[in-house]
C-alpha cells in the first residue's frame, strides 16, 4: 500500500512537470506494486508463507477475493513488456515450487501462483476471457478447500488417514484436482481453452507453449498426490478420521464435485440447445 500511495504521488508530480520519463517510470513502480499485492512472480516469495499460517478459509479469500482489485488495476495499465515477464515467471514458478510440497496450503500457493500467470495473460488478451477464468478458479479453488476444511487436512500424509470404505472420496479429490489443473473433459478446462484459443490468434506461440508446459507439471504433482492417497496401505496408518457422508456439509461438497465434473458437458448442451 505504500509503494502504490508512492507511485501515485509520484504520478502527480509526473504529470505537473509532463515528463514522459517519469510517468513511465511511476508507470512501472504501480505495476509492480499491483504484481506483489495478487502475489504475483516475481514478487511471490510473501504469499506461500503468508498461506501457511491462514486457516482454509482465509486462505480461499486471499487466493480468490483478495486478488479482485488489483488484477482490475492492472486492466489499466499498459505496460505488457512488465506483465509478459511476470506471466512467464508466474506459470514456471507456480508449476516448479509446488513440486516438492508437503503442506497443502503451500501446494494450493504455487498452484495459485500458475493460475495467477494465466489469469494475467488472459488480461493482455480480454477482460471477459479474465473474468471468466477468474470465477472458474474461485468455483474450483473453493471445492477443494472446502473439503480441506471440513476434514482440517493440511499437509499430505493426512490424505493417507482416510477409511478404506471412502473410495468415492478420494476419487472425487482425484478429479477436483485433475479439473482445477485444467484436463479436459472437466470444468477446469474451459477457461484453459479459452486462453489458448485467443493466445493463439494473437500469435503468441512462445508463451503458450511455456504456459501449457507448466501445466503438465502441475498437473503431474496432482496426480503424484492422488495416486498416493489410493495406493498407500492404509492400516499402516495408527490416526484416523471420522467422516460422516450424510452430513450437509458433504453433501454440498458432493454436488460441487458433480459440477466441477461434468459442468463442460453442461455448459456445451446448455449453448447446443440454444
Amino acid at each position: 500500500m505504500t509503494v502504490l500511495l508512492f507511485s501515485s504521488i509520484l504520478l502527480m508530480l509526473s504529470n505537473n512537470l509532463n515528463n514522459e520519463i517519469n510517468e513511465s517510470f511511476t508507470s512501472m513502480i504501480i505495476m509492480s506494486a499491483l504484481l506483489l499485492k495478487s502475489g504475483a512472480a516475481p514478487f511471490h516469495f510473501w504469499f506461500p508463507n503468508m498461506m501457511e499460517g491462514l486457516t482454509w478459509m482465509n486462505a480461499l479469500m486471499l487466493m480468490t477475493w483478495q486478488k479482485i482489485a488489483p488484477l482490475m488495476l492492472i486492466s489499466y495499465l499498459n505496460i505488457k513488456n512488465l506483465l509478459l515477464i511476470s506471466v512467464i515467471l508466474s506459470v514456471i514458478i507456480g508449476a516448479i515450487g509446488g513440486l516438492n510440497q508437503t503442506s497443502l496450503r503451500k501446494l494450493m500457493a504455487f498452484s495459485s501462483i500458475n493460475h495467477l500467470g494465466w489469469m494475467l495473460s488472459s488480461l493482455m488478451i480480454s477482460e471477459s476471457i479474465w473474468l471468466v477464468y477468474f470465477l472458474f478458479y474461485s468455483f474450483l479453488s473453493f471445492v477443494l478447500t472446502f473439503m480441506f476444511n471440513i476434514f482440517k487436512l493440511f499437509h499430505l500424509n493426512q490424505l493417507f488417514s482416510w477409511y478404506v470404505n471412502s473410495k468415492i472420496l478420494k476419487f472425487s479429490l482425484f478429479m477436483n484436482f485433475l479439473s482445477l489443473g485444467g484436463l479436459p473433459p472437466f470444468l477446469g478446462f474451459l477457461p484453459k481453452w479459452l486462453v489458448i484459443q485467443q493466445l493463439t490468434l494473437c500469435n503468441q506461440y512462445f508463451l503458450l507453449t511455456l504456459m501449457m508446459l507448466s501445466t503438465l507439471i502441475t498437473l503431474f504433482f496432482y496426480l503424484r498426490i492422488c495416486y498416493s492417497a489410493f495406493m498407500l496401505n492404509y492400516f499402516e496408518n495408527n490416526w484416523f478420521m471420522e467422516m460422516n457422508m450424510n452430513s450437509n456439509n458433504m453433501k454440498l461438497y458432493l454436488i460441487m464435485t458433480f459440477f466441477s465434473i461434468f459442468g463442460l458437458f453442461m455448459i456445451s448442451l446448455f449453448f447446443f440447445t440454444l
